[in-house]
């Protein structure tokens, strides 16, 4: 593997692990998803409910580090509040929040019937 593309995993991580530390609401989102991780196990679901889950957590985490990434673009261009700043962090943050909102919705689908078979 060249080498660029090798550093290029090392930075991305070490991105992750950057706002994993500074990010509450990215501590939240690895806990949930970890929850979620947990109670598939518990339930025993299903492959494709694995796959589904997965993937709705992928988006919500990547999203989460885009906001993160946004606000801290914006953060350093300017201290003062400024409407189209304002607007690109808002709109930033409104794209995690309707990916956290749909990732409920699809966790109540998908673990509804192993919660009433008990």
């Amino acid at each position: 593997m060249p080498r660029k593309r090798i550093l290029s995993f090392k930075y991305a991580t070490e991105g992750i692990w950057s706002a994993l530390r500074t990010e509450p609401n990215l501590k939240f989102h690895f806990f949930a998803a970890f929850v979620v991780y947990l109670m598939g196990i518990y339930f025993k679901i299903s492959r494709v409910d694995w796959m589904i889950l997965i993937i709705v957590i992928g988006v919500i985490l990547s999203l989460e580090l885009t906001n993160t990434a946004i606000e801290t673009v914006v953060n350093s261009f300017t201290e003062d509040i400024h409407p189209a700043a304002k607007k690109a962090k808002d709109v930033a943050a409104g794209a995690v929040l309707i990916s956290a909102i749909t990732a409920i919705a699809i966790g109540i689908l998908v673990f509804w019937p192993y919660v009433t078979n008990l």
